[in-house]
C-alpha cells in the first residue's frame, strides 16, 4: 500500500514537471507579438514666438571717468560714493600752489616784455624824428649820405624789434591764459547730473597729469540703464534693429524688463584689443537697447538673461516639432493622426513658424486630432518601447 502511494505521488511530480517545461518551452519557442501602442497628444492652442536668447551685461547709459588735468596733491574732496550730483558741482580740489606760481611767473614775463615794448616805442619815436631830419638835410645836401642811411636803418631796426616784441606779448598772453586754465583746473567740477559710482583717490594722494590722465571719480546717470546683449555670429544676422527684446537679472528671475533694440555694434566685441581674430574663441556682437530705472534697481555690471523676439504669432495652432515628418522634395510636411480605429495614418499640414521646438500648422490638423509622437510596446520583454520615426518623429 505504501509502496502504491509512493509511486502515484512521483507520477504526479512528473507530470507537473513536463507540464512546466513543455509550457516554458512554448513560450521560448513562440513568444507572444507585442501589442503596438501610441505615444499622442493633442494641437493646442496658444502663442509662438521665435527668439534668440544672449547673456547681457547691464551699464549706465552715461558713465564717465572724471580725471585731473594737473598735477598735485588732493587737498579736499567734497563728494562720497552715491552721491548725486549736479553738473558743475564742486568734485575735488588740488593744491593750487604750483599753478598759482606758474601764474605769477607767466604775467611777471608778460609784465617784462610789455615794459620792454614801452622802451623801443620811445627809441621808435627818437628815431623817426633823426630819419626826418636827416631825410630834410640831405635834400638841402647839408649831410653826407651815409648819416643819411644810418638814421632809416636805425629806424627800421626798432621797427622790427617792436615787431618781434609784439610777437612775444602775444606769446606771454598764451602763456598767462594757460596758468589761469591750469589754476582753474586745480578744482574739478562735475561735468553732467549723476552719480557717484566710484571713487578710486583719497584725500593727501597725489596725481600725476603728466603721463595720463589720473582718475579722481567715475560719474554715471542711472535713470537709464544701457544693456549690452552678446549675440553669437550664428543669431547676429537675424537679428535687426526695432525687434522686442526682454530680459531678467539673476537676483529677480520672476520679472522681466520689455524694451526695444536700439542698435547692432558693427564690430565683434573685443576689437580694441586684437586687429585681427586669429584664435578660435566664439565671436558675439553687442546688441544695445535701454531700460528706464527710476527707482535704480538696476545696478552697473549686473548680468541680464536676455530674449530677443524675431517673430511671434498670438492663437496658433501647436504641436511640438518633432512631429513632424519631412519637409520633402516640394518642400511639404506630414504628421501621423490616429484614426477612429485607433490607427496612424498620415495628414499633409502647412507649417508657419517653426522654432525646431514648437510649430504652428496653417491647416491640415484640428484641435481634436490626436498627434502620434511616439511608439510603445505593451510587452514588458520588449528590449526598446519607443523607437524614433522618420524626420525626427518619435
Amino acid at each position: 500500500m505504501k509502496k502504491s502511494s509512493r509511486t502515484a505521488r512521483n507520477l504526479v511530480i512528473a507530470v507537473i514537471i513536463i507540464l512546466a517545461a513543455g509550457w516554458m518551452a512554448q513560450a521560448y519557442l513562440f513568444p507572444s507579438e507585442a501589442k503596438t501602442g501610441y505615444v499622442t497628444t493633442k494641437p493646442r492652442i496658444g502663442n509662438l514666438a521665435d527668439t534668440v536668447l544672449a547673456s547681457g551685461t547691464i551699464t549706465a547709459s552715461k558713465l564717465v571717468s572724471v580725471g585731473a588735468q594737473v598735477s598735485g596733491q588732493i587737498k579736499a574732496l567734497h563728494v562720497d560714493l552715491g552721491d548725486e550730483i549736479k553738473e558743475g558741482d564742486l568734485i575735488a580740489e588740488i593744491d593750487p600752489s604750483t599753478q598759482q606760481n606758474d601764474l605769477r611767473d607767466a604775467e611777471a614775463a608778460l609784465a617784462n616784455i610789455k615794459a620792454q615794448l614801452a622802451a623801443k616805442q620811445a627809441e621808435l619815436k627818437q628815431a623817426e624824428l633823426d630819419y626826418a631830419r636827416q631825410k630834410k638835410m640831405r635834400a638841402l645836401d647839408a649831410s653826407p649820405q651815409e648819416d643819411f642811411e644810418s638814421a632809416e636803418a636805425t629806424l627800421n631796426v626798432t621797427k622790427a624789434e617792436i615787431a618781434a616784441l609784439n610777437a612775444q606779448i602775444d606769446q606771454a598772453k598764451i602763456a598767462v591764459d594757460t596758468a589761469e586754465i591750469d589754476l582753474g583746473y586745480t578744482k574739478i567740477l562735475a561735468p553732467m547730473d549723476g552719480t557717484v559710482v566710484a571713487l578710486p583717490v583719497k584725500e593727501g594722494q597725489t596725481v600725476n597729469a603728466a603721463q595720463s590722465t589720473p582718475t579722481i571719480i567715475k560719474l554715471a546717470q542711472l535713470d537709464t540703464m544701457t544693456v549690452e546683449a552678446e549675440i553669437s555670429e550664428a543669431d547676429v544676422i537675424r537679428v535687426r534693429e526695432g525687434q522686442p527684446v526682454s530680459f531678467t537679472i539673476l537676483g529677480d528671475p520672476d520679472t522681466r524688463y520689455e524694451s526695444t533694440l536700439r542698435a547692432i555694434e558693427p564690430a565683434p566685441t573685443g576689437i580694441e584689443d586684437d586687429d585681427d581674430n586669429t584664435d578660435d574663441e566664439a565671436v558675439y556682437y553687442n546688441g544695445l537697447f535701454d531700460i528706464a530705472n527710476p527707482d535704480h534697481r538696476l545696478r552697473v555690471w549686473m548680468t541680464a538673461e536676455v530674449t530677443i523676439t524675431l517673430n511671434e504669432v498670438e492663437n496658433a495652432l501647436i504641436i511640438p516639432s518633432a512631429a513632424l515628418s519631412g519637409p520633402d522634395k516640394d518642400g511639404l510636411y506630414t504628421v501621423k493622426v490616429l484614426n477612429d480605429k485607433g490607427d496612424p495614418i498620415e495628414k499633409p499640414v502647412t507649417v508657419g513658424m517653426n522654432t525646431n521646438i514648437n510649430a504652428q500648422i496653417i491647416s491640415g490638423i484640428s484641435e481634436n486630432d490626436d498627434i502620434v509622437i511616439g511608439a510603445s510596446s505593451g510587452v514588458v520583454a520588449t528590449s526598446q518601447s519607443i523607437r524614433r520615426g522618420p524626420g525626427g518623429m518619435f
